[in-house]
């Protein structure tokens, strides 16, 4: 009976260390979610100032290319499709998570991050052509705040290309858990909130920039 009710003892604290342990992770990936929700707090504002600092300066080209001289639109509108349609393709790989499908879940977020990749593409190649017209950071504040913002936006989504290939690189190593589903989770708001940033940068300063 002693050796049973010990037993019965054993089993039950084990199920409490498991529980407890459990509710530790549990609250480990909540608080890891609470970290990422503060850092786009952060970003949102490192992007308002970078947008206000660009509004002011825009009409200072110091003798300079202006914005009208300078923006090719229909390049400019490729890179929008680009970025929104990978916006949708990062949406159906959380769709493929959430239905435990992890070959398509690493196949949506392989073709987000091509599109990434192609979006970048089309980014350095504007930015090569504008220091070949002699149209460079130092050439005028507009350039200097153009430069900043639209750099800092390409360097954002260049750090989510890493990232998704880093995830898709664990999803391969250990499938569906709850760490990689909170990264996966992650990385599609991170992707989200990118895309929404360049409405703004597509409104503020090339739709602005032409008119």
């Amino acid at each position: 009976m002693a050796h049973a009710a010990g037993h019965n003892h054993t089993n039950s604290h084990s199920a409490a260390d498991d529980h407890g342990h459990h509710d530790g992770h549990h609250d480990q990936e909540s608080l890891r979610m609470f970290g990422f929700w503060l850092f786009l707090i952060t970003d949102c504002i490192l992007f308002g100032t970078l947008f206000a600092t660009y509004v002011v300066l825009m009409g200072n080209t110091n003798g300079g290319p202006t914005p009208h001289e300078l923006f090719e639109m229909p390049g400019i509108i490729a890179e929008t499709f680009i970025l929104l349609t990978s916006s949708f393709t990062s949406g159906l790989a959380v769709l493929a998570m959430n239905r435990g499908d992890r070959k398509g879940l690493i196949g949506w977020l392989a073709v987000t991050a091509l599109l990434g990749l192609s979006f970048i593409t089309l980014e350095v190649m504007e930015f090569v052509k504008l220091v070949h017209e002699g149209a460079t950071i130092g050439t005028s504040a507009f350039l200097s705040a153009f430069f900043t913002l639209v750099g800092a936006h390409g360097l954002h989504v260049s750090v989510g290309l890493v990232w998704m290939v880093a995830i898709m690189i664990q999803l391969r190593k250990h499938g569906l858990t709850p760490v990689t589903r909170r990264k996966v989770n992650v990385i599609s708001l991170y992707w989200h909130f990118l895309d929404v940033v360049w409405i703004f940068v597509f409104t503020i300063v090339y739709l602005m920039g032409v008119m």
